[in-house]
Parts: structure tokens; C-alpha cells; sequence
């Protein structure tokens, strides 16, 4: 019963960006929000995640991390009542700010609160593993309850789904959730928070606004003051006796490998849906609900083969496990790069459903070893890192992957543009393949038909350039899963002995699994 109170919060966070995208051209046009308000009111959310997860969850590791999701909850529902009966951009803004900071306190608290409520393995990683689900169940829920919301309510509709669920946390959260906190913590230090939000959030929004409109001199700005920064930042954790991040988390090496892996993840897939939904829309010419329904099947495999790899897992190592489900993921991107200008939407959702299944291990079996890899008074700490690594990766791919697919676009559209198409037309045109689909709707048939089927080949190119990458890069990781964690037994098995490495390898060689009793509260987790 507490799994499942902890999995409501999750299942909301992505059920807000999915009916938040649905919402936004009502609330946009019943406030009068710009074009500029409107990359606001969607990007203060993820800022503000991005800004105050570490700090999140160092400070429920201190204070307690039922208590810090608590307050977070209360604030969380409301912040959106505030978003719901907004009557101006600014204020939405301000909402969306607010929901943001409370939000970053969900996820490493809830992720936290399961590595001491299921100390076995086995159940741990069970737990993990629904609890990640509970993402893909968000996104799916999302756009049908939003459509359904929108379909017969005001646009603030959307967020007041908020409110009965951050009711329902904190009316059954003291019965059933225990309270942790680490027994000798010591105080948060306050400098160190202003420099991780000093450093995290001008880089998150270099990386935003380079993704939008190129390496200008303010997003490069931007990128090097986080960078620089952050580099303050590390060097000052290096000096406290209780750092706000503390870096010897990643001397372990499951722990740096599984957050590597998850960035990567997170960085290229995340890029491919953005080019593989606006293929849908702008080459297919599906509609959004359309769009987002193709992408279904993909989440319906991700909810499968999250929950389903730990129970994989007490018998493969998970290193193989993991290597084995990228090796699916790749296959899928091969798929994916079977599709034509003329036509090509079931490969790309055959090709997404086996990403979403081939990537349930990593996601789970992943989260599983960061947390794991941490004692139980770091957990908080280890779980903002990984939600963290989610965002980066996110803006990451958007940044590099994406410019990259929108470069060759544009190197292909610059010689296929037909001739005598008007200069606003084929700047339009130049600039993306939603631009060049508006420009066709100005023009004569022959003409419009010409630059669509231009646009299209163009895009399609773009496509085939991201999914190859990314089949290549996932890879890669594969490989240094495979290497790097081979020695990380199954869930539930006897865990390798430390004192060496030849017998951390002969400690499950031959893959039997041993029960494995609780783990006291003093000790790491994994």
C-alpha cells in the first residue's frame, strides 16, 4: 500500500508535461500569452526540477524523507490550484515555478523511501521497477485524461488532477510511509545550494535556447557560466566535512556506469521522439492526438519491460540483462531508419515499441544500482543524481543530437527547394519542415505539392541521421555495461565479496541465486 502511494506522485509528473502540451494553445490564447510567455510556462517547470533535485535530495536524506515529501506535497497541490485559476501569463509562470520546486521533491524522496521500506533485493528491485512504470503509465494517461479534461472543461482542468492525488499523499502518507533520516547529518550548507542552482539553471537554459536558435553569444553565455560554475561547485564539496553532494559516491563503479548509461539514454532516445513525432505530423500528416497515439505501443512496452526485467534479474546478471535490452533498442532504431518520405509509420512504431521494451532493464535495473550502490543515508542524494542525469540528458540530446538532424535537414532542403518558390516561403521552408508545411498552405498546388515532397525527403534524411547515431552510440553502451557491471550478481544473490576481484567474479559464477536477509539500517543497499 505505501509502493502504491509513492507511485501516484510519479505517475503525476508525467502526466502534467503530457496534458501541459495538450493545454497550451487554450490557456495561451484565453491569457493572451506570447510566443515568448508560452516557452516560459513550459520551461519554468523543468527548470526549476533541474535547479533543485540535488539540493532535494541531500536535504531529505537530513531533514527526513517522509517529511520533505510531505511539505513538498502540500506545496505541489497548491501550486496548482494557483495554475489552474491563473489569470495571467505571469502568474501561470509563477505557478509552473512553484510546482517545479515542489516537484523536484517527488522523485528522490519517493525513490528514496523505497530502498528502506524493501530491504531484499529481490524486492527492491521489484519496487524500483513499478515505481519507474509509473512514468510510462503517466504518459499515457496524460493525453487521454487531458484530452477528455479539455474536451469538456477549461483549460485549468488539466492541472487540478494535481490536487486529489497531494491529497491523498498526505492523508495516508504518515500511516504508511516510514520516516528516514541519516543519523548523523549534519548541516545544509547554504552556499553550496546557491552554487548549484547558480550553476544547474543558466545551463539548462543554454542548453534550451541553443537547441531553439543556434549557438548565439547569450545561450553560449549561459552554457559557460554553469560550466564554470559547477566547476566551483565540485571544488567546494571537496572541501566539507558534510557536502551537499558527496563525490565519493562516484568511486563506485556500478554507480558511475549506470548513471553514465541512463544520461546516454535519456539524451538520444529523447531526441528521437521529438523527430519521430514531428515525422508523424509534418510527413505523415497526422494530427497531434494521432501523433501521440503512435507512440503508445512504445510506452505500453516500456511499462512491460520495466516491471518484467527485475524478475529477469534474479536470475541474468543485470549487466547482461541491461546489454541485452539495448541490443533490442538498437534493433528497433534499425527499423526506425526503414522509413521513407513516402511512408514509413509502422516501422517507426514497431521500432519505438521495442525501444520502449529493450530499454525497460536500463531504466529499471539501472535506477536500481545507483540507489543501490549508495548507503541508505545517501539514498536521497543517489536518487536526485539520477533524475538529474535525466534532465541533462534530455537538454543534452535536444542541444547536440538534434542540431545535429537539423543541420542536415537544412543542408538537404538547400538544394531541393523548387524553383520560383518565394523568399518568405523558402526561409520558412529553411528553417524546419513545420515551416515549410505552413509555407505550402500559401502556395499554388503544383508548387505547394514540390516543396512538401522536398521538405519531406529533407526530413527524412534528418531522421535516418538521428536514429543511425543513436543506434551506434547505444552501442557503445551496451558494450561498457556488459564489461564494466559483468560482476554484479543477480538480484537476491550473494553479493561478490569485496576483498578482490577474482572473487567478486566467482562469487555468483555459477548464477544461482541466495536469499539474501535484510540489510541492517547501517548498511549500503545492493
Amino acid at each position: 500500500m505505501g509502493l502504491a502511494i509513492l507511485a501516484l506522485p510519479t505517475l503525476l509528473v508525467s502526466f502534467d508535461v503530457f496534458a501541459m502540451l495538450l493545454a497550451l494553445p487554450q490557456l495561451s490564447s484565453d491569457l493572451g500569452a506570447s510566443s515568448t510567455q508560452q516557452l516560459w510556462i513550459m520551461d519554468m517547470y523543468g527548470f526549476m526540477v533541474g535547479g533543485f533535485l540535488v539540493t532535494m535530495g541531500t536535504l531529505g536524506d537530513r531533514i527526513g524523507r517522509r517529511k520533505l515529501l510531505l511539505i513538498g506535497a502540500t506545496v505541489f497541490g497548491l501550486a496548482s490550484l494557483l495554475a489552474a485559476f491563473s489569470t495571467t501569463p505571469e502568474m501561470l509562470i509563477a505557478a509552473r515555478a512553484l510546482l517545479g520546486i515542489s516537484g523536484a521533491t517527488l522523485a528522490p524522496s519517493t525513490l528514496a523511501l523505497i530502498s528502506n521500506m524493501f530491504r531484499d533485493p529481490k524486492q527492491m528491485g521489484t519496487a524500483i521497477g513499478i515505481w519507474a512504470g509509473s512514468f510510462s503509465v503517466g504518459a499515457i494517461v496524460g493525453p487521454i485524461v487531458g484530452g477528455a479534461l479539455l474536451n469538456h472543461f477549461w483549460w485549468g482542468s488539466v492541472f487540478l488532477i494535481g490536487v486529489p492525488v497531494m491529497l491523498i499523499l498526505l492523508l495516508l502518507g504518515p500511516l504508511l510511509l516510514p520516516e528516514y533520516k541519516a543519523p548523523q547529518s549534519g548541516r545544509l550548507d547554504l552556499p553550496s545550494v546557491a552554487l548549484s542552482l547558480a550553476a544547474v539553471l543558466p545551463f539548462i537554459y543554454g542548453l534550451k535556447e541553443t537547441a531553439r536558435h543556434g549557438l548565439h553569444p547569450l545561450p553560449l553565455t549561459a552554457l559557460i557560466t554553469g560550466l564554470i560554475l559547477g566547476t566551483l561547485f565540485i571544488r567546494r564539496q571537496r572541501t566539507l566535512k558534510d557536502p551537499l553532494l558527496d563525490l565519493s559516491l562516484f568511486r563506485d563503479a556500478s554507480f558511475g556506469t549506470a548513471l553514465v548509461s541512463l544520461l546516454f539514454y535519456s539524451m538520444l532516445t529523447g531526441t528521437a521522439m521529438l523527430f519521430v513525432t514531428e515525422y508523424f505530423q509534418s510527413v505523415q500528416g497526422m494530427s497531434p492526438l494521432a501523433a501521440g497515439l503512435g507512440l503508445l505501443p512504445g510506452m505500453a512496452g516500456s511499462i512491460a519491460g520495466i516491471t518484467l526485467s527485475p524478475v529477469l534479474a534474479r536470475r541474468i546478471r543485470p549487466a547482461y540483462l541491461i546489454a541485452a535490452g539495448l541490443a533490442l533498442v538498437v534493433v528497433g532504431f534499425a527499423l526506425m531508419s526503414r522509413a521513407g518520405a513516402d511512408g514509413g509509420t509502422g516501422w517507426l512504431v514497431a521500432g519505438w515499441t521495442l525501444n520502449g521494451l529493450g530499454g525497460g532493464p536500463l531504466v529499471s535495473l539501472g535506477t536500481n544500482l545507483v540507489v543501490g550502490s549508495a548507503p541508505p543515508e545517501k539514498a536521497g542524494a543517489a536518487a536526485s543524481l539520477s533524475q538529474t542525469g535525466n534532465e541533462f540528458g534530455y537538454g543534452l540530446g535536444i542541444a547536440l543530437v538534434g542540431t545535429l538532424g537539423t543541420a542536415v535537414y537544412r543542408h538537404e532542403i538547400a538544394g531541393s527547394l523548387p524553383a520560383r518558390l518565394p523568399a518568405p516561403e523558402a526561409a520558412a521552408a529553411r528553417e524546419s519542415v513545420a515551416g515549410a508545411v505552413s509555407a505550402s498552405d500559401t502556395l499554388s498546388g503544383p508548387l505547394a505539392a514540390r516543396l512538401l515532397r522536398a521538405a519531406a525527403e529533407a526530413f527524412t534524411g534528418a531522421l535516418h541521421t538521428v536514429v543511425g547515431l543513436t543506434a551506434v552510440l547505444l552501442t557503445g553502451v551496451a558494450v561498457l555495461v556488459a564489461v564494466v557491471l559483468r560482476h554484479v550478481p543477480p538480484l537476491g544473490a550473494a553479493s561478490p565479496d569485496a576483498s578482490g576481484a577474482a572473487g567478486a567474479d566467482a562469487g555468483a559464477a555459477d548464477g544461482t541465486p541466495e536469499l539474501c536477509e535484510a540489510a541492517p539500517e547501517s548498511a549500503p543497499v545492493g
